[in-house]
């Protein structure tokens, strides 16, 4: 099967109909959490089971950069460049300060404990978003935790990083997020009823809507929505079954990119943000796209 599936003329913009995904490290037991740092020109990624956050650059490939890393999940940077890393086994979001010590920055809502805070974004405003399904809870040692909160949620941590703000529990596992180009819409991921919905966002963080945007379903192939980012254009890709997902901003699903196994996440990076790095089961792959992502760091 040809790796590039074109539904539209529009994907042809976007990727190229002889692109090849290449696989640039592998041995790992489950990948998630892609992201680029363009200061030192390399690739941060988790790899849950094994505790570890590696990152990857052209010249090294695949070194260690966090052990033990309390199972980590969802990377991103805070507008200051400090890595946000959701924690499966201290379910909690932490923050790396400036002497590079993980901080604590969400673990309960209410008085009990998150479940296993699972990605997450950051606003311009410095707000940080994830999502809180109970995914994780299966990580860790001494085996499987008990939910304490009777639902999974999606949430805001306010800038200052002293609030922790609720913003929907009607989901049956929130998983990818991702704000748009002009984050006045949030698209969250859920992974059991296979679709993503849209919330507007006031710029006071009033949410509203929350309608289902596209639906991800193929039985004939393994996989379901997972991770997701947008290019500089608004359109989405997305993980789903089979690989990768990609939408225009009207939601029409403009073609899709195979892979042999079960993918995770993604996210835009190398020097022209023109490189699709790709988590999926045990390795991390790489698409050079005609389009380009959004610089996760200002």
């Amino acid at each position: 099967m040809n790796q590039i599936e074109s539904l539209s003329p529009e994907f042809t913009r976007l990727v190229p109909s002889d692109a090849q995904v290449e696989v640039i490290a592998e041995g790992f037991q489950f990948t998630e959490g892609p992201l680029w740092d363009s200061r030192a020109n390399r690739l941060l990624f988790s790899d849950i089971p094994a505790d570890t956050i590696y990152f990857w650059s052209p010249q090294k490939g695949a070194e260690v950069f966090r052990h033990p890393a309390g199972f980590p999940n969802g990377l991103t940077f805070t507008r200051q460049g400090n890595l946000v890393v959701c924690e499966h086994h201290t379910r909690a979001v932490s923050v790396t300060d400036n002497s590079g010590k993980p901080v604590v920055i969400a673990s309960a809502y209410q008085g009990k404990k998150l479940n296993s805070p699972n990605d997450v974004v950051a606003a311009s405003d410095g707000s940080i978003l994830f999502t809180d399904p109970i995914y994780g809870l299966r990580e860790g040692q001494g085996g499987p935790a008990e939910a304490e909160l009777s639902y999974q949620g999606v949430y805001r941590v306010t800038p200052d990083h002293t609030n922790l703000e609720l913003i929907t529990d009607s989901f049956e596992r929130p998983n990818g997020l991702a704000l748009s180009p002009n984050e006045k819409q949030l698209y969250v991921i859920d992974t059991v009823r296979q679709h993503i919905r849209v919330f507007d966002v006031s710029p006071d963080w009033e949410i509203s809507g929350g309608h289902i945007w596209v639906e991800l379903w193929d039985d004939a192939k393994i996989g379901r929505p997972d991770g997701m980012k947008f290019d500089v254009q608004g359109n989405l890709f997305s993980t789903g079954p089979g690989g990768v997902w990609v939408f225009n901003p009207n939601g029409d699903l403009l073609g899709r990119i195979y892979l042999p196994d079960k993918t995770s996440n993604l996210a835009w990076g190398g020097a022209d943000m023109r490189s699709l790095f790709i988590t999926c089961s045990a390795k991390v792959y790489r698409l050079r796209c005609l389009t380009a992502g959004i610089p996760t760091l200002a």
